[in-house]
């Protein structure tokens, strides 16, 4: 039986959540979202209603789940909504903005006895998941260091265009809490637990309320040490890189792929190639949509097998609970130099 998805929210993001569920064979079912005439252009354009009112939407069939692409602030809220009606949700990064909210989402998906899953697509991307299970078999040997760097940049207008973008209510923080938990999450993916943070957060060059730089120290429960930096003030902004040192070798990413590896053995199954990932790096706008189909499908494969999709609600929580410690280690503002 195919799928109908309902999507929530109808900014750039949503677009992409469209593109990729009618990819991966998702009946594209209805619209909601603050803005009545985006809502109608989107369902012009893909098919499906439009609907003003939140619970006329959720009670449409033959909607059978949701995806959620609105404000992070409001993802537990529309989640919980959706998961009460029966509904599947299928959750935009972070989960939300706070671990407190986002473990009420959780708790409501399972009472329902629905699936939820979170939109971190790096965990289906081939030439992650080649390292993901070289680096998780032991192929560094023992993680010694990581460096994970995303120096991005947004224009004024990314900010002052939108009535949530940067603003802590609905944003929970920028830089960190926006771009960078993609990253946090693929540390965490790749190495594990964190158990204690450092952090420091700037508004360095943009008009907002939260951080445009953010500096973290994460200490794993492996041993493993890391920095991480985000930001978006880093004109003209690169693509995300991420380097990873072991007892066996080092290797770096940037972007999506591995460009390095250099080991102390061969690993015929790990291939260095180019670099990419350079348009996320200036641009919100997300012109392939293919990560995000294969988090679709494997969301379908869910709902239909009884498995976990690739990230859960669960595991949606982790990223959130080490940015928010990052957030409150920064907020103690270190000790001062005499």
């Amino acid at each position: 039986m195919a799928r109908k998805a309902g999507f929530v929210g109808c900014g750039n993001i949503t677009d992409t959540h469209v593109r990729a569920a009618r990819d991966a064979g998702v009946g594209i079912a209805a619209f909601h979202g603050r803005d009545m005439a985006k809502a109608e252009a989107l369902g012009a354009r893909y098919g499906g209603m439009a609907f003003a009112r939140y619970e006329d939407f959720l009670a449409h069939r033959p909607m059978d789940m949701v995806v959620i692409g609105t404000p992070s602030a409001l993802h537990a809220e529309q989640g919980i909504a959706a998961a009460q009606r029966g509904l599947h949700v299928l959750v935009e990064k972070p989960i939300d903005v706070t671990l407190a909210k986002g473990q009420a989402l959780v708790a409501a998906a399972e009472a329902a006895g629905v699936r939820l899953g979170v939109l971190f697509q790096d965990r289906l991307k081939p030439e992650l998941v080649a390292l993901h299970e070289f680096v998780r078999s032991g192929g560094l040997g023992r993680v010694l260091l990581a460096s994970a760097r995303v120096k991005w940049h947004r224009p004024p207008e990314y900010y002052a265009g939108s009535n949530w973008r940067g603003r802590r209510a609905l944003d929970g923080g920028a830089a960190l809490i926006n771009q960078g938990v993609h990253t946090v999450d693929l540390l965490l993916w790749l190495l594990g637990d964190v158990t204690r943070v450092h952090g420091l957060t700037a508004t360095a060059l943009h008009a907002i309320e939260s951080e445009d730089v953010a500096l973290a120290l994460l200490e794993f429960d492996s041993k493993a040490v890391a920095t991480l930096e985000a930001t978006t003030a880093a004109w003209p902004g690169y693509p995300r890189r991420v380097e990873l040192t072991g007892t066996e070798g080092t290797l770096a990413i940037e972007g999506d792929r591995v460009i390095a590896a250099d080991l102390r053995r061969p690993a015929p199954g790990l291939v260095a190639a180019g670099g990419d990932g350079a348009a996320a790096a200036s641009s919100a706008v997300v012109a392939d949509a293919t990560p995000h189909r294969r988090m679709v499908e494997d969301f379908v494969r869910s709902i239909e097998t009884g498995s976990a999709p690739a990230c859960d609600g669960r595991e949606g929580l982790r990223s959130v609970a080490v940015v928010e410690a990052v957030y409150n280690a920064a907020r103690e503002r270190g000790t001062r130099v005499a």
